[in-house]
């Protein structure tokens, strides 16, 4: 068999309707569309709704979007991370039992102010900054997986919650 051999089962394939020819039939005179009216002349504009301001239109009066996915973090400066001692390891664990950050969420490191300490932190995620003051300090940057893995977090929102 060749690719010019190939056909579509027979009965799937219909020919495409031929309306609006001549009086008799279904698909002659009004040809489906009913009596006179708007729909009847073919002269309804895509995105129009009867009179009503279209949606269009609507939009830039509406309130804001809140994005479902939007991922939050608890944001430490490294001028915070200067009161751990030198060599020590700081996770979101130690950040939350010194009461640094909340006790849920993910924890970014920012690069306001400087470290003097050789520190081993570890972030859900870290700026550019930061992660090169952190290393000219002698330490090092791991970022943590985020808890819901490589794909996008789950949906949260009003929305959501009040089911």
């Amino acid at each position: 068999m060749k690719i010019h051999d190939l056909q579509p089962p027979a009965g799937s394939k219909k020919p495409a309707r031929r309306v609006g020819r001549g009086i008799g039939g279904k698909g002659g005179k009004t040809a489906g569309r009913g009596h006179k009216g708007q729909r009847a002349r073919n002269t309804v504009k895509p995105g129009f709704e009867g009179g009503q301001t279209p949606l269009v239109r609507q939009t830039p009066k509406l309130k804001g979007f809140n994005n479902p996915f939007r991922v939050e973090y608890a944001v430490v400066n490294l001028d915070t991370l200067g009161s751990f001692g030198d060599g020590s390891e700081v996770s979101p664990q130690t950040l939350r039992e010194r009461g640094l950050v909340a006790k849920r969420g993910l924890v970014k490191v920012l690069g306001r102010g400087d470290v003097s300490v050789s520190l081993t932190v570890k972030a859900h995620a870290c700026s550019a900054a930061a992660r090169k003051a952190i290393e000219a300090a002698g330490g090092s940057v791991e970022i943590l997986p985020a808890p819901w893995g490589d794909r996008r977090p789950p949906a949260r929102g009003n929305a959501l919650t009040n089911r």
